[in-house]
């Protein structure tokens, strides 16, 4: 995991639309990012309805969600269409941006070891500081615990 206190990277994505999407195009908002391991499971899913049902009163504080997973963009489209999802989704086949923000980790599911996203939400003050760190995130509560901390 990143640390708190230091820059958020940079990165340019694709959002479920095709649009593309730079961190630095959010900066002077708070940014809750959240890696998340694949689209339409259910925890992914509800963390997304989580996320997308608090999404008037996170705008209100003055922040924004972006979530990624390795999913491509018609995937993420398809998820967003499903489930009315009121935020962005960007697509990062690639794992670039995955594996800079360190959440690219060897994980074991039933005794088979794989690699894959650690479900992790960080935030990100309006200079682009990583001022929150969330790794092994409770998917059903993370919403709710990310508006408390704006």
């Amino acid at each position: 995991m990143l640390e708190i206190g230091t820059q958020a990277p940079d990165f340019t994505l694709q959002d479920q639309d095709g649009k593309e999407h730079r961190l630095s195009d959010y900066l002077g908002k708070r940014v809750i990012l959240y890696f998340y391991p694949k689209d339409n499971t259910a925890g992914c899913t509800k963390q997304a309805c989580g996320f997308s049902e608090l999404y008037p009163q996170i705008q209100e504080k003055g922040a924004v969600v972006l979530g990624i997973s390795k999913d491509s963009v018609a995937s993420h489209k398809k998820f967003q269409q499903k489930f009315n999802l009121k935020f962005t989704l960007l697509a990062n086949p690639e794992l670039d941006v995955i594996q800079l923000y360190d959440v690219w980790k060897e994980k074991k599911m039933y005794g088979k070891v794989s690699m894959g996203t650690v479900r992790t939400t960080y935030l990100i003050d309006e200079t682009g500081i990583i001022i929150q760190a969330i790794g092994k995130v409770k998917a059903a509560d993370n919403p709710n615990q990310m508006l408390e901390l704006l």
